[in-house]
């Protein structure tokens, strides 16, 4: 019957929020919205279509949405104190694929980082760059430091004049050398893009590198991870980039935008304007308080030499721990959620089965833990990776733990529960 089907998927939703509110998500490119996000995002603007730009729209109706639209640029250009902006990307890499259209052509000569080295796959050519018919070099990467090697990468520049560079990355525990590469562009005409997608609510919050004073001509990002809105995108970047990358948005890579979602990011974008370097402070010192505990209790911490990191992320070496994949599968059975993550000395075609472990705090630090909490997040953490404990018996401890942590914290109204499902009245 249809009415099982739907109860069916109804209730595998309450699951879902029962089990993260027992749970401790470290999925380094989640987060969690605020109730009044979730207001914007359960709203009639999930029904409605607005292709174009605000006064100039192919469908009536939009009067109200223009204004929401206009709005939520301008948080966007206050908030990062940026020329221009772009917010109706509906992911991270349809804003890579837009930015990569703006500012290169097809078939250029494009310098990125390897997936081993922390590059997002939509600078690969096995995504959005191999879809652009870049011919692609991979920047020079320091195992040791988890960074861009910055002088052998200015020697690149100087060698290969790129149309493109592009910095930023899925692992990113330190800021990237934008400045360095700025340098070196000046001379060979080379075009700076930083995907900010991990690092996006650090930026929002003065606590990490600002890519675009520091010389990017355009900045990228989803708008989901450590910044804490609904899923989506967004490209910040110079006025005079602006006429093409607004081609390359409408009608380039999107036809209607989702506009509940752009409603919830100008609500966040707001709630960030307030709480940002509050929430981006405290996610760094939970981070780096995470890598000194874990460390303690015998975890392969990577970067410790530079305090494990600048960012929300901690990179895990489990290899003598049964592996990435083994680590990540016996965390999510004790209700511990984080990823397996290939490491700068992998083999980029050993993707299922890693060295590591990829860790994020800013969840955690969302939902309002503290650098005294990540005492006992990482003992349950070694409790699997060191000790080899069943993990039945660690999610009994976790249960227990994560239930004090139930509120969103660094929003306005953050009454309603962390993981509690909205259900209609019936």
């Amino acid at each position: 019957m249809t009415s099982e089907d739907i109860e069916f998927i109804r209730n595998k939703i309450k699951e879902h929020h029962r089990w993260l509110g027992s749970s401790l998500p470290m999925i380094a490119s989640e987060n969690i919205t605020s109730p009044l996000t979730r207001e914007a995002e359960a709203s009639d603007l999930s029904h409605r279509y607005a292709e174009g730009d605000p006064g100039k729209r192919f469908y009536e109706g939009c009067r109200y949405l223009d204004e929401i639209e206009i709005k939520t640029q301008k948080l966007a250009i206050e908030l990062f104190d940026s020329e221009t902006a772009d917010v109706r990307p509906i992911s991270g890499v349809l804003a890579n694929y837009a930015a990569f259209d703006a500012l290169a052509e097809y078939g250029d000569t494009v310098m990125s980082l390897s997936v081993p080295s922390g590059g997002h796959i939509s600078h690969s050519k096995f995504s959005a760059a191999g879809l652009m018919g870049f011919d692609i070099h991979e920047i020079p990467f320091d195992d040791d430091n988890l960074n861009v090697d910055s002088e052998k990468m200015c020697e690149m520049i100087k060698e290969l004049e790129p149309e493109l560079i592009i910095l930023g990355a899925s692992v990113i525990p330190f800021p990237h050398p934008v400045e360095e590469a700025r340098e070196v562009a000046e001379e060979t005409g080379t075009r700076i893009m930083y995907d900010a997608a991990h690092v996006l609510g650090l930026i929002a919050g003065n606590r990490f590198q600002d890519p675009i004073k520091e010389g990017a001509d355009a900045m990228t990002a989803s708008t989901h991870k450590t910044f804490p809105g609904p899923q989506g995108g967004i490209i910040l970047h110079r006025e005079k980039f602006d006429k093409e990358i607004r081609k390359a948005v409408f009608p380039g890579t999107t036809s209607n935008h989702h506009l509940h979602h752009m409603a919830g990011l100008g609500i966040t974008l707001a709630e960030m304007k307030d709480f940002g370097e509050e929430y981006a402070d405290q996610v760094i010192k939970n981070a780096k308080k995470l890598g000194k505990e874990m460390y303690k209790k015998g975890c392969d911490v990577l970067g410790g030499s530079k305090g494990y990191t600048e960012s929300h992320q901690l990179l895990v070496d489990v290899s003598e721990n049964g592996g990435g994949a083994t680590i990540a599968k016996n965390l999510e059975d004790a209700n511990i959620i984080a990823n397996k993550n290939i490491l700068p000395w992998d083999n980029v075609n050993n993707t299922e089965e890693p060295s590591g472990i990829r860790l994020g705090v800013q969840e955690l630090t969302r939902i309002g833990m503290k650098e005294r909490d990540m005492k006992a997040v990482a003992e349950l953490l070694s409790r699997i990776i060191v000790e080899g404990e069943e993990p039945e018996k660690v999610k009994e401890d976790v249960e227990e733990f994560s239930s004090g942590f139930n509120k969103v914290h660094y929003c306005h109204d953050g009454r309603t529960g962390a993981y509690e499902f909205s259900e209609l009245k019936r």
